[in-house]
């Protein structure tokens, strides 16, 4: 399944929000699988280079993977030894479920396939996948715990992300792998104990955001819990009603689309560089 091709509203009401917000952008819905293909990569390049600009660099660690529309059991994911903001579409690797790399040349992360193939094949509504070993993620990961309501913006993760709590070391085998997709279940998120944060989605902009949202977010209550600490107070937590409703709006995946554009404007205002788009596809 296409990313570009899925509802990235899941069945929220468009239309009754444009009559609050005006004419909302959608996803371009293109007729040439060819096309598709080729903005999917070009799309993919810049969520990494956009993660190598926010620092989520961590060596050869980490790494963002995308369903691809042709091939749908296969994906496209960075190649281990290039870093993050020097990605681009050629260098991805397209990889099936059994590790073969079908497309491109490099070397292929071995724990980057066998966290994310289980993960794109236990959910078929995931199109795009992201871990990488970002501070705060990795800092909140320690804790083994789930992050609480504290924010307006951490309700994006309310009951909507799930804690892996165990750590086998690094991911070298198909088992693993499989409990790492078995513990995020149907949720959007997951906090790998030990290890950073991961983040699966429909597209790879909400993708893109809500990772960034996580990280941001793990950092605000390693901030609250130590504000609090030294004061012997705890932090005030979003009461069930108002998170749940919270997390309905800010939470789902045409907001976490619509949120990520502004990081690929930035990208593309920086680089001068953007997608052509042939006159078939509807924007």
């Amino acid at each position: 399944m296409s990313n570009y091709h899925v509802d990235p509203t899941h069945g929220e009401n468009v239309q009754s929000s444009k009559a609050v917000l005006g004419n909302l952008p959608i996803p371009p819905k293109f007729e040439d699988k060819k096309e598709e293909r080729e903005w999917l990569k070009f799309r993919l390049a810049q969520a990494l280079r956009i993660f190598g600009n926010l620092g989520y660099d961590e060596g050869v660690t980490g790494h963002i993977t995308v369903r691809d529309c042709i091939r749908t059991d296969c994906f496209w994911v960075n190649p281990s030894r290039i870093h993050f903001s020097l990605i681009q579409p050629s260098d991805l690797l397209l990889v099936d479920h059994d590790g073969k790399i079908q497309e491109g040349k490099g070397l292929l992360n071995t724990a980057a396939f066998l966290i994310h193939s289980a993960i794109h094949a236990a959910r078929p509504d995931v199109n795009c996948a992201a871990h990488s070993h970002s501070i705060y993620g990795r800092a909140f990961a320690s804790l083994g715990k789930e992050l609480d309501p504290l924010t307006q913006d951490s309700c994006a993760f309310y009951q909507d992300h799930a804690v892996y709590r165990s750590y086998g070391g690094v991911v070298l085998d198909n088992e693993e792998g499989a409990r790492i997709a078995q513990a995020l279940g149907n949720k959007k998120a997951a906090i790998l104990q030990n290890h950073g944060i991961l983040v699966a989605s429909g597209t790879i902009e909400g993708t893109l955001h809500f990772y960034t949202a996580l990280e941001k977010s793990c950092h605000v209550q390693l901030l609250a819990d130590a504000a609090a600490s030294g004061t012997g107070r705890k932090p005030i937590r979003i009461d069930h009603e108002d998170a749940f409703l919270t997390h309905k709006t800010i939470g789902s995946p045409y907001a976490g689309w619509y949120s990520g554009l502004v990081q690929f404007q930035l990208l593309e205002a920086k680089e001068g560089v953007k997608f052509k788009f042939s006159e078939k596809v509807k924007l």
